[in-house]
């Protein structure tokens, strides 16, 4: 197994994301044989009803994380709320699910977000270069495989 700090995390919902603030958090990696992964979010006791909402409805959510570094390219993780406790100010979600391989890879979901506005040629170079590395938030199709 092993452990890394959860830098950032969205909920990624239709057309929108919604950004968790993390007061901390933690991602592992069991390295099992169904490629499991933890994520726990400790945030903002507002969000309650949210995940609560989520949880109940016991659906798949497709999760945006940031690893380690604000550096560090996003992966997307199909979850389920798996745990929801509420603490005086904060709550802690914990979501189980699997890493999305497929169209999980930064640079193509940016690539394919220029394409789709019509960028070519050397507008899309220089547009592409400049978005690799500013990392802005992308939206993925919440597919369940």
């Amino acid at each position: 197994m092993k452990s890394f700090k959860l830098y950032s995390l969205d909920v990624v919902e239709d057309d929108a994301s919604v950004e968790v603030p993390l007061v901390d958090g933690l991602i592992l990696n069991k390295e099992d044989e169904r490629s499991t992964w933890l994520l726990e979010a400790y945030t903002d006791l507002s969000l309650y009803d949210y995940f609560k909402k989520i949880s109940e409805q016991d659906r798949d959510i497709i999760v945006e994380a940031v690893i380690t570094k604000k550096e560090n390219a996003p992966a997307y993780f199909q979850t389920k709320i798996c745990s929801l406790t509420k603490f005086e100010k904060h709550i802690s979600v914990l979501f189980e699910g699997s890493i999305r391989r497929n169209k999980s890879d930064y640079s193509e979901l940016l690539l394919e977000s220029l394409l789709q506005k019509g960028l070519e040629g050397s507008a899309l170079l220089t547009e592409f270069r400049d978005k690799i590395k500013s990392k802005p938030k992308l939206k993925v199709k919440n597919k369940i495989k």
